[in-house]
């Protein structure tokens, strides 16, 4: 069953609208924006009847803060307001409310309306979901591409994106950074960090699969491959205007090998200069880089892994992901025994 918030400071306009949905939704009568704002940290609406006119915060505002959270910012709003005015449905429609219905409501064409809106709503994000599964299936056989010619590091892309999401999560439940990542939509961010090492197709295979330690001046030829991976990323970009996916892709790419003090590549950027992105995969490259053999070292224990990484906050990582991963390092070590 659908769920719709129906959001008015008036309770004779509440009653009416929620008696009018009946048995059709399930619906929340809910007498302020702060309260509509509450209750969706626990629920996600599939619609919302806002009114225009209430103190505090008024529809217009409740609005614009919905359009910035990441969660609800494609949930479809339909205004409730008493007012014929031709501005305000201007402005209302400019912040993205999907409709106008004007009270008070006849019951009726509010069902009519609320039902048109859902079914709207499911086909576009049935259409988005086909996008996301080309995305995700193109970018599954780059990053398969990737590791059939690195014959080192097998599996690093997969097990560094389950690192990447245990970080998010636990930086969203402590709040650090979280006003940043609830930005981000996460199901084209996370699958994006698969591109993160593209730059390494444009490495020597004599290189890429060295069997000892690198000379420093093949090393200078790795480090290339952050610059190789934008460029790559960048051709990418001038043949699709998907900018969300390749954006982040690119900072994945560009930046996971900075250091927080500034003593990393390609760029030397320190601190908060490095995008959130490369901080929060650098932390899963290294520790995925710790625990697995290569040809000039043998693989470290977890424990020894999360010594190193948590001695490298505030030097090579930043300290609030380090942080992050100290509290969900029992769920990396689980992640990195998984097949």
């Amino acid at each position: 069953m659908k769920t719709v918030f129906i959001v008015d400071d008036s309770e004779t306009n509440l009653v009416g609208a929620k008696t009018a949905l009946g048995d059709a939704y399930r619906s929340f009568a809910l007498p302020s924006a702060e309260r509509m704002f509450k209750l969706t940290e626990k629920i996600v609406p599939d619609l919302i009847l806002l009114d225009v006119e209430m103190p505090e915060t008024d529809g217009f505002e409740a609005l614009e803060i919905l359009k910035k959270d990441e969660k609800l910012k494609k949930v479809p709003v339909i205004f409730l307001t008493a007012r014929q005015d031709i501005e305000a449905e201007i402005r209302g429609f400019e912040l993205g409310a999907i409709d106008f219905i004007t009270k008070p409501v006849s019951p009726p064409v509010l069902l009519k309306r609320i039902e048109t809106h859902i079914e709207i709503d499911r086909i576009v994000k049935k259409s988005e979901q086909k996008v996301r599964d080309i995305h995700n299936a193109t970018i599954g056989v780059i990053s398969d591409l990737v590791e059939s010619r690195d014959k080192v590091t097998g599996g690093h892309i997969e097990r560094t994106q389950k690192y990447l999401t245990l970080l998010i999560d636990e930086l969203l439940r402590a709040g650090d950074c979280s006003e940043e990542i609830r930005s981000w939509d996460l199901s084209l961010v996370v699958p994006s960090a698969q591109l993160h090492d593209v730059g390494k197709i444009s490495i020597s295979d004599l290189i890429l699969n060295k069997k000892g330690k690198l000379t420093d001046e093949e090393f200078d030829i790795m480090k290339q491959h952050c610059a190789e991976g934008e460029k790559i990323i960048h051709k990418l970009m001038v043949r699709t205007s998907d900018d969300v996916f390749l954006n982040a892709a690119l900072k994945f790419a560009g930046y996971h090998h900075e250091k927080w003090d500034g003593s990393g590549y390609p760029r030397g950027l320190t601190g908060e200069k490095i995008p959130l992105e490369g901080r929060i995969m650098a932390v899963a490259d290294v520790y995925d880089a710790l625990i697995t053999e290569r040809p000039y070292k043998k693989a470290f224990s977890h424990d020894e892994a999360t010594r190193i990484i948590r001695e490298g906050a505030g030097s090579h990582f930043d300290p609030r992901i380090i942080a992050a991963y100290m509290n969900a390092s029992d769920d990396f070590w689980i992640a990195s025994t998984e097949q």
